[in-house]
């Protein structure tokens, strides 16, 4: 077997983890590459003894890798998607960040959780994405035209609300004036939907949640719908640009740009262990059942 392993850069709880997760998988004679620019980092910090093979991009990864270690937080994750690409190789999030609802194998469980691969005792998770597509000038400007959480427009470099023609399968819905809109996933209902008030929404659900940010109108509220909805968006505001955003990337895109989004083709399988259920995540991270009241 073969697992790639990938860290946005290097903290100092890192060496633990990168040691746990090698000596997991080579306990079972599996094969370990690194992405280039965190192999270097862990060399200059003395983290690793041996040489190992490295990878710079999504070309460069066999389709025979059995898995994708992704070290850090969520965002960390959804860049590690950008490697996976449609090459549907399972991704597992070991979380050395903080909050972590897709990274959630935790340091100290290492050791009992990564050999249950080798016995295969998880499950999938299909988590679907978002895809852009138009404006050119957009999708020009990021690395990939997809989004695992959201993508979302904002205002840039004002206080003034921007407004948001929206149509869904060329039926128009309405005009947002707000801060921004979020086309949410799934699996981003839990980060920029969920604190702008839209709802959490479990990753086996076939939908998406459009959800104003700060709306000028109260009566607007997050809309769920079906996942195979075509949406376009003409953005206009009192500047020449507004900013678009997919996951962590952002670029600024002219103003009245028409902006068009599906259900991209492929989907991103995320491991889910028996004891780290979605469900289980969210009893966690969000305290729900913390209230002793009798």
């Amino acid at each position: 077997m073969k697992f790639a392993i990938y860290a946005q850069n290097y903290k100092a709880n890192y060496k633990e983890i990168v040691e746990k997760l090698v000596r997991a998988v080579k306990a079972h004679n599996a094969t370990v590459i690194f992405e280039k620019e965190f192999y270097q980092l862990l060399v200059e910090n003395n983290v690793l003894h041996f040489e190992y093979e490295t990878f710079s991009s999504h070309s460069d990864i066999d389709d025979d890798t059995n898995f994708f270690v992704s070290i850090g937080g969520d965002g960390t994750l959804l860049r590690a998607a950008n490697f996976v690409k449609s090459k549907n190789i399972p991704v597992v999030g070991v979380n050395a960040g903080r909050l972590g609802f897709l990274a959630n194998v935790q340091q100290e469980s290492i050791g009992f959780l990564i050999p249950l691969l080798f016995s295969n005792q998880y499950t999938l998770s299909r988590r679907t994405l978002l895809q852009l597509n138009q404006p050119d000038e957009a999708t020009s400007k990021f690395n990939v035209n997809f989004a695992l959480n959201e993508i979302t427009v904002a205002r840039k470099n004002s206080t003034a609300m921007i407004t948001v023609e929206t149509y869904i399968n060329n039926e128009y819905l309405a005009t947002y004036w707000a801060d921004g809109i979020i086309i949410s996933t799934p699996t981003g209902s839990t980060g920029y939907n969920l604190s702008c008030g839209g709802p959490i929404i479990t990753p086996d659900s076939n939908c998406f949640v459009i959800t104003p940010i700060a709306p000028h109108n109260l009566t607007t509220r997050p809309l769920i719908i079906n996942d195979r909805s075509k949406i376009k968006m003409k953005v206009s505001s009192r500047e020449e640009q507004f900013l678009l955003s997919l996951d962590s990337e952002t670029a600024a895109i002219s103003n009245d740009s028409v902006i068009e989004i599906s259900l991209a083709s492929h989907t991103v399988n995320l491991v889910e262990f028996p004891s780290v259920t979605f469900l289980r995540t969210l009893r966690s991270k969000l305290l729900w059942g913390e209230d002793k009241r009798n």
